[in-house]
């Protein structure tokens, strides 16, 4: 049964003005790990809420609520401009709790299928251009889960490898992906991290 973890007192506008109240939501999946997604509510009765799709999947609801409140305002946004973009039927507002009781599934055009690699939370190639120190500091404040989401979407190893790395070969594995981009650091399959 889907819980709201995380209600955020900040509200975002779109560009049409509408302001949304955004809260992180989440529910043991038929895997039996958790997922979370991020449910908008609107400020006017005439729209309906709105959801992502799933933005992280965890091992356990601690590590659920543990990434839910580490959100800034800058994911919050990103993440409404990515809710909003299907178009939604404007109508009445439907009563509290969550309002799916699962993320909306996650689609990618290229394949034609869903995408079940968890959002990254932070671009390490973007960050790298503020200095390696920097990425260094941000890579330590995530946990293993976050960072190997990273990892995985940035293509710097497979998703097999990543899960049998440890938090720092993983963060080793950002840093030669980050600095060397083409592979020329020497290994094969993502081992830059051994």
């Amino acid at each position: 049964m889907a819980e709201v973890l995380v209600e955020f007192d900040t509200s975002l506008r779109d560009t049409e003005g509408t302001r949304w109240g955004p809260r992180v939501c989440g529910r043991v999946a038929n895997d039996g790990l958790w997922e979370g997604w991020i449910e908008f509510t609107p400020d006017v009765d005439s729209v309906d809420p709105i959801r992502t799709a799933r933005e992280t999947q965890q091992s356990s609801r601690d590590a659920l609520m543990y990434w839910a409140q580490g959100l800034t305002k800058v994911y919050l946004e990103s993440a409404l401009e990515r809710a909003l973009e299907p178009p939604h039927p404007r109508r009445g507002r439907p009563a509290e709790p969550p309002h799916f009781d699962a993320p909306a599934p996650r689609y990618s055009p290229a394949s034609g299928t869903s995408d079940r690699v968890a959002r990254p939370v932070l671009d390490p190639f973007e960050i790298y251009r503020q200095g390696e120190d920097i990425l260094v500091e941000e890579l330590a404040a995530l946990d293993l889960g976050r960072i190997r989401d990273i990892v995985v979407a940035f293509g710097l190893l497979d998703v097999a490898i990543a899960r049998g790395r440890s938090r720092p070969e993983l963060i080793a594995a950002i840093i030669a992906g980050v600095r060397y981009p083409s592979g020329d650091y020497g290994s094969t399959n993502g081992d830059a991290a051994t």
